[in-house]
């Protein structure tokens, strides 16, 4: 009856929590509840669970040694991840998570023996029990595509995995999951004497179909790939939750598995592309860096001085800054949040303009503004920044690129023809801070840069930033 309480509560935290979510200003909050929920349930689990026979768990030993390990390396790895490297940091996590419900079907797999054949055990299971295999089989097959494929995009974000294509690699990645699914209704359905080897045999097609449903993926792509492997991860975690008949385990798994297809939707539509051309496009990838759109001439570009940026922002009534994945390499967040702070001091309304696939993970520019203190209700989502730009005086693009490219609307050859993007050319002043005039993570070069209300400003975004911020001081 407690261990029943404890499993409510842990529930209805999660769902709780789920919600303070959606508002960043409560998210902060929305994690402790649910985190507190979790501990709960552990702690039931730990101390509470008995089995049909009446046995409570043992080896405490194991189980604190394994809860002491994964707290140390998650909170380490969490304070000193930067936030340039949250994106893997995520996928990284997410992975483990997969892995874990993985691992939860090779142990109920194994229980499930109870007799020996040369080299193999013969799993011979009642009528009754083929929905449990059944779900022993889904865990073990999502698991792992999630475990593979979060891996390879985490190589892929940090930069130590490159795109990797060959001709007719999606017939293969189908043909690879109609066998994996296959052997699944063979195993099930006929308990065949070599069950264990099927058994593994799925398990390892599995992680080999992970990774090539990844590597294809431009990198353009990976907040989308990171929301749908996150809820492949929820899924299996619910596949654990039904073998073991636990409630806040299934709870939890239905939420995080809810939560991300609707996120991968969502992202899916705010870059007006079907999941399908998500993970058959590689958009982003080395194929398409060089093509039509990234190849064409554009003509020549002007240039601006800080302290014409200066002046510029100074006396403008309005400026919107865009911020994108060149501020969080800059780790230039902070220095962004003093000049506006130098800028409303001065009497101008400043504000930020979010696009939802801006940087490299679902919510990246709003988790790094956040943490240089920037006032939540200065973030506006896209639809509600479009309808500011015709007011704007002054726009400033922080390593923003793919994001803020006309061509989405302009130029049907180019590969992001279609994206929703801010429409920041309705300002009457654009300036773009980058490093250089390289294409963005798309590979394909930006109209917007040769645009007449179109000023560059080369450099770090930090230290021009901070430039600035003195420059402004010195008027």
């Amino acid at each position: 009856m407690i261990l029943t309480i404890c499993y409510l509560i842990g529930s209805v935290t999660f769902i709780l929590g789920l919600k303070m979510l959606s508002n960043p200003a409560t998210a902060r909050k929305g994690n402790l509840v649910a985190a507190a929920g979790m501990t709960i349930a552990i702690i039931g689990t730990i101390f509470l669970y008995t089995d049909e026979a009446g046995n409570k768990l043992h080896n405490y030993g194991w189980i604190f040694g394994g809860i002491a390990i994964g707290a140390i390396i998650g909170t380490l790895a969490a304070k000193k991840v930067k936030m340039t490297a949250m994106p893997e940091m995520v996928s990284m996590f997410n992975g483990m998570g997969g892995a874990c419900a993985a691992l939860i079907s090779v142990v109920e797999f194994n229980h499930l023996a109870f007799s020996v054949t040369p080299g193999w055990h013969t799993i011979l299971y009642p009528p009754e029990m083929i929905g449990h295999v059944l779900i022993i089989i889904l865990g073990l097959i999502i698991g792992s595509v999630s475990f593979a494929g979060s891996m390879i995009a985490w190589g892929k974000l940090n930069g130590s995995v490159k795109d990797f294509s060959f001709k007719g690699q999606h017939i293969v990645n189908i043909l690879l999951l109609l066998v994996i699914l296959g052997l699944a209704v063979y195993l099930v359905g006929w308990m065949p004497a070599n069950s264990q080897l099927i058994f593994y045999v799925i398990f390892a097609l599995s992680l080999l179909y992970g990774v090539f449903f990844v590597f294809p993926i431009g990198g353009a792509d990976m907040p989308v790939v990171i929301s749908l492997l996150n809820s492949f991860t929820g899924v299996a975690a619910a596949c654990g939750g039904f073998l073991y008949d636990n409630k806040v385990m299934l709870t939890g798994g239905i939420l995080v598995g809810a939560a991300g297809t609707l996120l991968t939707i969502l992202m899916c539509k705010a870059m007006n592309r079907s999941l399908l051309n998500v993970l058959i496009g590689s958009f982003g990838g080395s194929a398409k860096t060089g093509g039509p759109a990234g190849a064409k001439q554009q003509g020549a570009y002007k240039e601006i001085s800080l302290s014409d940026t200066a002046v510029v922002m100074s006396y403008a009534n309005k400026v919107m800054i865009v911020p994108g994945y060149g501020l969080a390499v800059a780790q230039a967040q902070h220095a962004c949040h003093e000049l506006e702070k130098l800028l409303a001091e001065k009497g101008v309304e400043v504000k930020y303009a979010i696009h939802p696939v801006a940087g490299r993970m679902p919510g990246h520019m709003n988790v790094l503004l956040a943490e240089a203190d920037v006032s939540y209700e200065k973030l506006l989502e896209m639809e509600h920044a479009n309808e500011e730009f015709p007011t704007t005086d002054v726009v400033l693009i922080l390593g923003a690129n793919d994001v803020v490219n006309p061509a989405a609307k302009t130029d049907p050859a180019s590969p992001i023809y279609g994206m929703p993007i801010l429409d920041v050319e309705l300002a009457k002043t654009v300036i773009v801070n980058k490093r250089s005039m390289k294409p963005g993570y798309a590979g394909i070069e930006n109209d917007l840069f040769f645009r007449p209300k179109t000023s560059m400003l080369f450099g770090d975004a930090k230290k021009v930033l901070q430039d600035l911020i003195g420059e402004i001081k010195n008027l």
